[in-house]
């Protein structure tokens, strides 16, 4: 592999916090960084610079010599790896929702709460009952849940095409329930009109699996309510977010760089960085190697410098690890997943099992904030 004083200026370059400790207590100054506004220290960058699909070099650089080592890189990719180090470490502001706010200073949960008949995991479970739907919200929004997201159409593999009336009278019901007694809600949508809806309804987020991308009026609609906007990452823009004939070179950058670009194109469409989301996406058009790769390189996505939302409920990859368990029987990994994705910064977990994921959540912040102050 090219040493970085030898990397064309062309290469795209990758960092990924690692070397993780508990606490800076005791560490010489400057030899360890801060991710975000949270209570994860680390000691090393992993440096990733890639052409095209071919890797150039995969190095860790201390935090300690960070700077020192950049003065080897061509100054317009030390300026990049610069940019990636501060978004890494960069204050994540808290998401101000009418009278609720977000802080992201510890991982905070959004509850799942699909009104659909066909999703992969709770389908059928919450139809024609918008009374027993928002109550399944109030029951989420009490056992912890930050934020509840409200669905009408499935993202599942072939799913069929929804005609945005239908979604809109599945989700603006159960919305107009749970925004009148305060719960704060994102709707979870590909359509302008649904989102139009639901934000005239009491949503206050517009959580997006095509990253704004699939309905040509979706980013006006964004930018136009002011609103928070959580961006995902699929490989098509079209009606299955699922399609990839493709597939990927290295996963985590390829969604890395799909995700920078959508952050861009929000910013320059009005919509504040400071209320912009990204989710990477685990099992839209992926593979279980390259959700794995995801899981893994997590941190990673902190150099995009906006809050991180990890989604991996009850998702196949769980079965595909525990000898093909369905759905209803993944609550362990689901559970597993959320502490890992903590223990890599996510800032925030979408799951469908709130009280456990919560519990989780609550352990690995007592643990953590024993580490802070062990001396």
């Amino acid at each position: 592999m090219a040493s970085l004083s030898q990397l064309p200026v062309d290469a795209r370059l990758y960092l990924k916090p690692t070397w993780f400790v508990p606490s800076p207590i005791g560490l010489a100054d400057g030899s360890a960084a801060r991710m975000g506004n949270g209570l994860i220290w680390f000691q090393g960058y992993e440096l990733t610079a890639l052409k095209g699909r071919e890797r150039l070099a995969r190095t860790i650089l201390p935090v300690a010599g960070f700077a020192q080592a950049l003065a080897d890189l061509p100054d317009a990719l030390a300026e990049r790896a610069q940019l990636l180090a501060a978004n890494i470490s960069k204050t994540r502001p808290p998401l101000a929702l009418g009278d609720r706010t977000i802080r992201f200073d510890a991982p905070q949960v959004m509850a799942i709460l699909n009104v659909t008949p066909d999703s992969f995991s709770d389908g059928g479970k919450h139809m024609d009952d918008p009374d027993a739907a928002a109550d399944a919200g109030f029951a989420m929004a009490a056992a912890g849940a930050a934020l509840i997201d409200v669905g009408g159409e499935s993202t599942r593999p072939k799913a069929p095409k929804l005609w945005e009336g239908d979604e809109i009278a599945r989700v603006v019901p159960v919305i107009e329930r749970l925004a009148a007694a305060g719960v704060p809600i994102s709707i979870d949508t590909r359509k302008a009109a649904v989102m139009e809806s639901a934000l005239a309804a009491g949503a206050r987020v517009i959580n997006d699996v095509s990253a704004l991308a699939h309905d040509p009026r979706a980013m006006e609609v964004a930018a136009s309510s002011g609103r928070p906007v959580i961006l995902m990452h699929a490989p098509s823009a079209g009606d299955d977010p699922h399609d990839n004939p493709n597939g990927y070179g290295d996963v985590v950058a390829d969604v890395f760089d799909m995700l920078e670009a959508r952050i861009d194109a929000c910013v320059a469409a009005g919509i504040a960085r400071d209320r912009i989301m990204i989710d990477p996406g685990l099992g839209f058009g992926k593979s279980l190697a390259d959700n794995l790769a995801l899981i893994n390189g997590l941190a990673a996505f902190q150099g995009l410098g906006v809050p991180l939302l990890f989604a991996g409920s009850r998702k196949r990859l769980i079965g595909a690890l525990s000898n093909e368990a369905p759905a209803a029987d993944r609550l362990g990994g689901s559970v597993a997943l959320t502490f890992r994705a903590a223990e890599l910064g996510a800032q925030m977990v979408r799951v469908h099992d709130v009280k456990e994921s919560v519990q989780a959540l609550h352990l690995w912040r007592g643990l953590t904030d024993a580490g802070l102050s062990a001396v």
